[in-house]
């Protein structure tokens, strides 16, 4: 067997809101700023993570539909903190240029700084060497490279690519392709332990590429500890840029796979009736890059190495442990996935439905008369909802700079939500 590709499961759960009572309080109509210091009733010492950076986070200071923002569809896209607007507004201000085609220090500056991001990821998730980071479009793109580059160069007829239920399908129908286009068979399973995976897999030849967009964001990953082949993620779920993401790939497999895409910067010479390639990662990034988002994503991951990854994770693991018992007292409600408890840790979201209530008319009550951005629909996975018997759910999804009293408003709005649509029973 040649090809397995799997995913670090990212169970649905809820997200937050923000309450009344909340530090965030003194807000008016429209999409109006208000005010991110800290309530009084914060004591010296006893602000959350939450508190603590929610200041960092521009968008989050305004009204919408009359209420103040509450924010709870970060498993989507998560808010830019002010340090990665600034890195991107002194790239272009300052020293906008093409990387790695000129001498003089505009470009040298790009080049410079656009490199230094590959080494900032490369760090991040402790790749060996910056040389097995390539930056791409987003980690769609990145699953798109390793299935066409390696996987039509490497899986015959028979061969067995593994994927589980619960996949997104950026890591579901680039495969499909492949496994048409080369006579693979297609499988599924329902193993999630992504350790044991990566034993089970390299026992018997197989390569694993893991689709990393929701741990990344949320928990310290080291790719040289799972051992994993391939590993992408993107720059907008974990606090940087739209328009990049990257591959990781282990040198020697990234050394022999062919070009994905055809063009500049990704040759070493070019003749009339052939070319030659340059070495990886510049092999996979043909023409000009996404230069002022890598930056930007280099800033996002300074911002979050500065708070901890790990930091980061415990305060998530404790405040989705709240949402859960908080959504819990909804009535009628089923919360997919499993309870949370000393052995099971769910992700920093939740997905859910109400019964008899669609999941859109939810996110939408929610957010015009409470200003509580959820979102609802099948997530980009299908398959598991046709497993789950369901065509869609609502999904609220935390991060870092979510807090309690965000859960409590979000509850409270939800309460509403349901009660009004069941007056009409």
């Amino acid at each position: 067997m040649e090809g397995v590709v799997v995913k670090l499961p990212s169970f649905p759960f809820l997200s937050p809101t923000i309450s009344p009572s909340s530090p965030y309080s003194n807000c008016r109509l429209g999409f109006r700023r208000f005010s991110a210091s800290l309530s009084a009733a914060v004591k010296k010492g006893s602000v959350s993570l939450g508190h603590s950076t929610r200041p960092d986070f521009p968008i989050l200071h305004q009204e919408v539909n009359g209420s103040k923002l509450v924010y709870l569809d970060n498993a989507a896209t998560s808010q830019k903190p002010t340090a990665v607007l600034k890195a991107l507004q002194n790239y272009y201000e300052a020293y906008n240029s093409n990387v790695h085609r000129g001498i003089h220090y505009l470009s040298a500056k790009a080049t410079d700084e656009y490199e230094l991001a590959r080494k900032k990821v490369a760090a991040f998730i402790n790749a060996s060497d910056s040389t097995e980071i390539v930056f791409t479009r987003n980690a769609t793109e990145a699953i798109n490279l390793v299935a066409y580059s390696w996987g039509l160069s490497n899986l015959r007829h028979g061969d067995e690519i593994i994927l589980t239920i619960a996949e997104h399908h950026s890591a579901i129908v680039p495969w499909q392709i492949v496994a048409q286009k080369t006579g693979a068979i297609f499988e599924i399973c329902s193993v999630l332990p992504i350790e044991d995976i990566v034993i089970w897999a390299h026992a018997v030849g197989a390569k694993v590429l893991v689709d990393a967009c929701q741990s990344v964001p949320h928990m310290a990953v080291d790719v040289q500890g799972l051992d994993a082949d391939f590993l992408v993620a993107s720059s907008h779920k974990m606090c940087g840029p739209t328009g990049i993401g990257f591959l990781f790939g282990k040198s020697n497999l990234l050394l022999g796979m062919p070009p994905f895409l055809g063009g500049g910067e990704m040759i070493s010479d070019v003749f009339l009736d052939h070319s030659t390639y340059a070495e990886p990662p510049s092999r996979f990034e043909a023409g000009t890059p996404a230069i002022g988002e890598a930056i930007g994503l280099g800033a996002a991951i300074d911002y979050l190495s500065g708070i901890g990854m790990q930091k980061i994770h415990d305060y998530e693991m404790e405040l989705v442990n709240y949402l859960y018992e908080k959504l819990c007292s909804v009535p009628n409600i089923r919360i997919y996935g499993p309870k949370p408890s000393d052995n099971i840790h769910r992700a920093a979201l939740c997905s859910f439905n109400v019964e008899n209530i669609h999941p859109t008319d939810l996110a939408t009550f929610l957010d015009q008369q409470h200003g509580v951005a959820i979102r609802s629909g099948h997530h980009c996975a299908q398959p598991l909802h046709r497993h789950l018997g369901v065509n869609a759910s609502a999904r609220a999804s935390l991060y870092f700079y979510n807090t309690r009293e965000d859960v409590d408003e979000f509850i409270r709005s939800l309460d509403d939500t349901v009660s009004f649509f069941n007056s009409f029973k």
